[in-house]
């Protein structure tokens, strides 16, 4: 396996700008796998910056559900993900299999051939959703990120822009 880091955080608290960073510390192509669609004018402003934000070394690869995929297809240089819960979304509101997708994303991750950079929000710290959707989407989010936390080198917590490491929990130890 090649080196992996987990970027959870808040919104707006700078994981996205610290994971890009830690990837263009790595020579050579780099490749952005997006999972953001813009479906209002709000979304496109934020992708473009996004986009603005990253200079000529960077490909960006679309992937709104085919993240797996396009993880798989990565064979130089290094890859930045973001984000995985706009990916998870975008699989629940398509009514995919979000068990089977998971286990896609996760053998995709175990196997990656370049250093991988993922981001994701934490969204489980917050008030109880109000609405069914949104507690799902809390409970799966939270599992993915577990899941993904559980199987990279280094997790990362992300608070103001300033990164807390986080390590697994051994209750044997």
């Amino acid at each position: 396996m090649v080196a992996t880091t987990f970027f959870l955080g808040g919104a707006r608290s700078g994981k996205s700008r610290l994971a890009q960073a830690a990837a263009e510390a790595y020579a050579g192509p780099l490749a952005y796998l997006a999972t953001a669609e813009a479906f209002d004018d709000e979304m496109t402003d934020r992708i473009a910056r996004h986009r603005a934000d990253r200079d000529a070394r960077w490909t960006t690869i679309e992937c709104p559900l085919a993240l797996p995929e396009a993880i798989g297809a990565g064979r130089q240089g290094a890859m930045l993900v973001d984000c995985l819960t706009l990916w998870l979304s975008n699989v629940m509101l398509g009514n995919h299999d979000v068990a089977a997708r998971s286990a896609d994303l996760l053998a995709a991750i175990d196997a990656a051939r370049v250093p991988l950079f993922l981001v994701s929000n934490e969204v489980g710290l917050g008030i109880v959703p109000e609405h069914p959707l949104g507690r799902a989407f809390r409970d799966e989010a939270g599992r993915l990120n577990q899941a993904v936390a559980a199987r990279v080198d280094r997790t990362v917590f992300v608070v103001a822009g300033m990164i807390l490491p986080l390590q697994s929990f051994d209750p044997g130890s």
